[in-house]
């Protein structure tokens, strides 16, 4: 089963639940583990809450979900200045900061991650994790 939507959502802090809040109803629709679910809401979260710290100035932004049997890609667009993630990723965060892990966060938590400004001028993360985990491998008695 596949499920695909788009909302375009005003920059504010109150949009990050409900996108969250929708992504998470369609991946629990699709009876993908809890654990993978957390996942990619936690990874989308931190997308979402970036656009909102740092494209604020601008009206909106949007987010792209498509869900397959086996992945989840996501796309959260934005009209704001962007930035280099290599140097990002290199500025030290302190432990005791509540910001700055962001990206790191999200490299962690999927499988792919981009960031990318479209031929528009608008700045695009894309991100994707696979649905299902991977089996764990069970040691067999030799006896």
């Amino acid at each position: 089963m596949n499920i695909d939507f788009s909302v375009r959502l005003p920059t504010d802090a109150h949009s990050v639940p409900l996108v969250r809040g929708l992504l998470r109803q369609a991946l629990e629709h699709l009876a993908v583990p809890q654990a993978v679910i957390d996942e990619i809401v936690l990874a989308l979260t931190e997308a979402c809450a970036n656009v909102v710290d740092h494209a604020a100035e601008h009206d909106a932004y949007q987010v792209d979900v498509s869900i397959d049997d086996d992945t989840c890609r996501i796309s959260v667009v934005d009209d704001g200045e962007g930035f280099d993630p290599a140097t990002a990723a290199d500025a030290p965060a302190s432990p005791l900061d509540d910001r700055g892990r962001g990206l790191v966060l999200m490299r962690a938590l999927v499988d792919q991650l981009q960031f990318v400004q479209d031929d528009d001028g608008r700045h695009r993360v894309t991100f994707e994790k696979r649905l299902v985990t991977q089996p764990h491998l069970r040691l067999l008695d030799p006896r």
